[in-house]
């Protein structure tokens, strides 16, 4: 009987590393995932929803951690999903969102290399880099070969590991792919990003249990795209006999304005009486558009996206209703678009 193909998640207590994790249980993998502290609090939640899925603990700036772990899990695959991920934060820390989003990139394309041994290609890995390292874009829509402008700490910290995954697979020629992945959404996403800020506190304005929310820049545009779908992409990748890199994105781009209007018009609240601006959400410097080519990944990979913007809040939006206990939710309709 052939043994079933194995992988170990980083950040598999994010909404990427869950759902990834579902993929490949669904697939037959024997998935391990790697988990920064005993007393992590969202361990709990992932031995909830993933009992199968074996947990060791690791820290993305101790190589020795992430060492033990390759020896522990021996996978056929390594997604590297870790990183301190909110952008705003990257600024408050700097150096902290510098050694675990970009330094650990490093640390783990190494303990990859160290754990092969003789046979660099025998372990596939994938690293998660991002639409921000585009920063100030210089084209629309951006694409493999878009020049990279980061605009933050995390966008730069996402560049130093996007080209370091680059020159590994060019120096030791190992199997290893990046896939720059545009702004992806769920309801299992952070309440601090702005669509999961939004669809809560659309929830709660709908039940009466707060009347507002302040907001930051409501002009900037983003390719939003839904992260259940975008996981497929990730294992696509890996299943490629060569390594590349990918953009993943719908090809649309909408404003945190549309964003406002849609999600609550689908409860028939007008948003302009519930959001007030806040300086205090404004970035240093800010990436105005985000909007990707995906063309490459469907050409190879044979992977698009098919979950729509209006349906993407939809799905958020009833996840947050359902939780903050309202049942059911087939009223919800999709407004005219915001002019």
């Amino acid at each position: 009987m052939p043994r079933m193909p194995s992988a170990l998640i980083t950040g598999i207590t994010g909404q990427d590393g869950l759902y990834l994790a579902e993929l490949l249980v669904a697939k037959g993998y024997d998935v391990h995932g790697l988990i920064r502290g005993q007393n992590n609090p969202r361990r709990d939640l992932v031995e909830g929803l993933l009992p199968d899925v074996r947990l060791h603990n690791g820290d993305l700036t101790d190589l020795s951690s992430l060492i033990r772990a390759l020896r522990d899990s021996d996978p056929d695959e390594v997604y590297n999903l870790g990183a301190v991920s909110f952008v705003a934060y990257s600024w408050e820390n700097a150096p902290l969102t510098t050694d675990v989003t970009g330094k650990g990139v490093l640390n783990m394309l190494e303990a990859v290399r160290l754990h092969s041994g003789d046979d660099l290609g025998r372990i596939r890995f994938y690293q998660a880099s991002s639409s921000e390292m585009f920063g100030k874009v210089q084209e629309v829509p951006q694409r493999e070969t878009t020049l990279l402008w980061p605009r933050s700490p995390y966008g730069v910290s996402k560049v130093f590991g996007h080209y370091m995954t680059i020159n590994y697979r060019e120096s030791y020629g190992m199997h290893a792919s990046s896939g720059i992945l545009f702004n992806h959404e769920s309801p299992r996403r952070g309440p601090e990003f702005v669509t999961r800020k939004i669809s809560q506190a659309v929830a709660r304005i709908h039940l009466g249990q707060q009347d507002s929310m302040a907001l930051g820049n409501l002009d900037a545009r983003r390719d939003w795209g839904y992260a259940g779908e975008y996981v497929d992409a990730m294992w696509l990748m890996l299943q490629q006999p060569d390594p590349d890199d990918y953009v993943i994105a719908t090809g649309e781009m909408h404003s945190v304005r549309e964003l406002c209007h849609t999600a609550f018009g689908l409860v028939g609240l007008d948003w302009e009486r519930h959001v007030r601006i806040d300086p205090r959400y404004l970035r240093p410097t800010e990436v105005d558009e985000l909007c990707g080519d995906a063309t490459k990944a469907e050409r190879v990979l044979g992977w698009r996206a098919t979950t729509s913007f209006e349906g993407l809040v939809r799905l958020m939006l009833e996840a947050d209703l359902r939780e903050a206990g309202l049942e059911p939710v087939e009223h919800l309709t999709v407004p005219e678009p915001a002019r």
